[in-house]
């Protein structure tokens, strides 16, 4: 026999991995990307020597644990294309995305590829940023949106969504919503 068997990893060690993965999304949301690796491995359970087994560097844990939820926030974006009404989905977009990067403070650093050798997410970021463009110009087009609404507009208040500070999770995704609610409505042209 020639030919090798696939590699197949043990229950402990697909647990481990698992864990570690759940740990990263967990300390990454709550403490950004600056968190220290032994911190991970210690809300996991295991010790550093596992992490790294698993993960040799910072960047794969980071790329490995935030690939679903990148590809969730291009979900948003393209439901938001999806609708109908130009100006409620624009709107539904600041929204999500905003309460997402409440809840995850990695999030942010994920969008701008903190790590971008570790990402190659390039192609679907410029993908959602012309599905973004897109939802602001029909909006633009339907007199929604005042008239000098771009693109660069949906991406500062985004930016600033995710740079809110509160002294507890649930208070920064209440001050992201109202924070959202207000700057959407600055963009809207109002109707009487």
């Amino acid at each position: 026999m020639t030919g090798s068997l696939p590699r197949i990893r043990r229950s402990d060690a697909r647990d481990n991995r698992e864990r570690l993965l759940d740990a990263a999304r967990a300390v990454f949301a709550a403490e950004g990307l600056a968190a220290p690796m032994r911190e991970i491995a210690r809300h996991a359970g295991v010790g550093p020597a596992t992490l790294y087994r698993h993960f040799p560097t910072k960047e794969q844990l980071f790329a490995e644990a935030f690939a679903e939820r990148l590809r969730a926030c291009y979900a948003v974006v393209d439901d938001g294309l999806a609708d109908p009404d130009p100006w409620r989905g624009l709107r539904t977009v600041i929204e999500r995305l905003g309460e997402l990067y409440a809840r995850d403070r990695g999030m942010i650093a994920a969008l701008v590829s903190a790590f971008p050798a570790a990402l190659d997410f390039t192609a679907d970021r410029e993908r959602a940023l012309k599905s973004l463009a897109e939802l602001v110009r029909r909006a633009n087009d339907a007199g929604q949106v005042r008239p000098d609404t771009n693109l660069d507009d949906i991406v500062l208040v985004l930016m600033a969504a995710g740079g809110i500070q509160a002294a507890t999770p649930a208070a920064r995704v209440a001050a992201v919503r109202r924070f959202t609610t207000i700057a959407s409505n600055g963009l809207r042209t109002h109707r009487d």
